[in-house]
């Protein structure tokens, strides 16, 4: 007695004790930038950029100052399939995690009823005769319960693995609610800078079908060679030519932002912001790589998963030791035939410890394994926390370049307006013919279009920049 007492004494005091290692947060980046000399602002078209020590809110896209975006994103992030899905997943892996608790934290307690129909079997020759009951019913009744000690903290480390992988669900949804809603503001930018460049460029078309018609004219009239106006006629046929390929992207844009908010696109009915109605940000938080991984969803689900790896190590190890289950049970059994009636209370208590000897290595190559996975984890992390600060950078070095362009597209743009001004004012004079006067429009029409596409691409890469520095979207 004194002994099976020692033994679960020593069975309790070890239970707290987990084998296998445990999980320390990596440490962050030691880069205190992004980019190599990054300038503190940039100026173009007029707007000034500025970057300023600080955290980007979740609601970043109400930045641009657009009632059409904000509702868009709303309505993605409340409708959207892929969120669901990772809101089921979490919710899969939070109930995984409770069944364990239930499982490894308390005892077992079962009921167990069962009946069955008996006979003492005849004696054999030379054997004492044996008083003949006849066919009885045995009936048990019973309440069981079963425990199983953590020695060497199997079960905490897997409790530990379930709780990380929860984790990890949690900030995959954040994730998603991230990339969704950057998604979508990039989309909607994209979309309307398309449309703009298609509304400029169907003006230059009816300029330059007004150039064709005067040339047709002239060449009836015998003032210039059938060549130019097969030419003017060419360049026609080039910009009417644009049209479609620039419809065609902004109507794939379109259905994926419908792809976004949940619905199809012919249900969709979705009010698009124009791009004049997008305000560009001018102040841009900025926080260091080592704020930015502690977070970022992504980091931090990876982080998490780090974590489940390590804790996989250690319910590994422990497999390598004795596991220690207790069991007890009380209950009644019954004896019932034509000749007997009787009743016995029953119980017992018990202990069971299991010690692995040989099972082919598989334990060992599981252990293994694990710590395989778990230096596959750690190398994920540090490649996911690469990447994050990829992106940060390469946004800068995007709005460094869209400012240079955009300075040299509006550059071009103004040259292009004070040439058709001017040729505006000599044609009222009668200085120069109606031709002067279109190609001239056509030039004005043409530096528009590709500024308009440098302000797109400009409004676009602020919104990349802001999604790569934000909290997870608010719920």
């Amino acid at each position: 007695m004194q002994t099976r007492i020692l033994l679960i004494s020593s069975a309790l005091a070890l239970a707290g004790c987990a084998v296998g290692p445990d999980f320390q947060r990596p440490a962050p980046p030691t880069a205190t930038g992004y980019v190599i000399d990054p300038p503190a602002e940039v100026t173009a078209d007029g707007v000034t950029q500025r970057r300023i020590a600080g955290a980007v809110e979740p609601d970043w896209w109400r930045r641009f100052g657009s009632a059409e975006l904000d509702a868009l994103v709303a309505r993605a992030l409340a409708s959207s399939p892929t969120l669901d899905e990772a809101t089921a997943r979490l919710d899969q892996a939070r109930e995984a995690y409770a069944a364990r608790v239930g499982e490894t934290r308390w005892p077992q307690l079962d009921a167990n009823v069962s009946a069955r129909r008996e006979k003492i079997a005849t004696p054999a020759p030379g054997d004492p005769p044996l008083q003949d009951f006849g066919p009885f019913t045995l009936y048990h009744a019973s309440i069981d319960i079963s425990y199983s000690l953590d020695l060497f903290g199997g079960n905490t480390r897997a409790l530990e693995a379930l709780a990380a992988r929860a984790d990890a669900r949690g900030h995959s949804l954040a994730a998603a609610r991230a990339m969704l809603a950057g998604n979508v503001v990039t989309t909607a930018i994209r979309a309307a800078a398309l449309q703009a460049q298609r509304d400029e460029l169907q003006q230059l078309l009816a300029v330059q079908q007004r150039q064709l018609a005067i040339a047709e004219q002239r060449l009836a009239a015998g003032g210039i060679a059938r060549a130019d106006v097969l030419a003017q006629r060419a360049l026609v046929g080039e910009t009417a030519a644009q049209l479609p390929p620039l419809a065609q992207q902004r109507d794939a844009l379109v259905h994926q932002l419908a792809v976004y908010l949940g619905t199809t696109p012919v249900e969709a009915e979705l009010a698009l912001p124009p791009l004049t109605a997008l305000t560009l940000p001018v102040e841009l938080p900025l926080r260091p790589p080592a704020e930015l991984v502690r977070v970022r969803p992504d980091v931090r689900m990876a982080e998490a998963t780090l974590a489940a790896a390590s804790a996989d190590v250690g319910v590994a190890t422990a497999a390598l030791y004795p596991k220690l289950t207790l069991t007890g049970s009380i209950g009644s059994d019954q004896l019932s035939g034509s000749r007997l009636l009787e009743t016995f209370n029953v119980w017992q208590l018990g202990a069971g410890l299991a010690q692995p000897l040989f099972h082919g290595g598989a334990l060992r190559a599981q252990r293994r394994g694990a710590e395989a996975a778990w230096r596959a984890a750690e190398a994920a992390y540090r490649q996911t926390v690469l990447e994050a600060i990829r992106q940060v950078a390469d946004a800068l070095r995007a709005l460094e370049h869209d400012a240079a362009a955009v300075d040299a597209r509006a550059g071009v743009a103004t040259d292009s307006a004070a040439r058709r001004e001017i040729t505006a004012a000599r044609y009222g004079a009668g200085g120069v013919s109606a031709l002067a006067l279109l190609d001239a429009e056509r030039s004005d029409r043409a530096a528009r279009q590709a500024l308009v596409a440098a302000r797109g691409a400009r409004l676009a890469d602020t919104a990349a920049l802001l999604q790569a520095l934000s909290d997870a979207p608010l719920d």
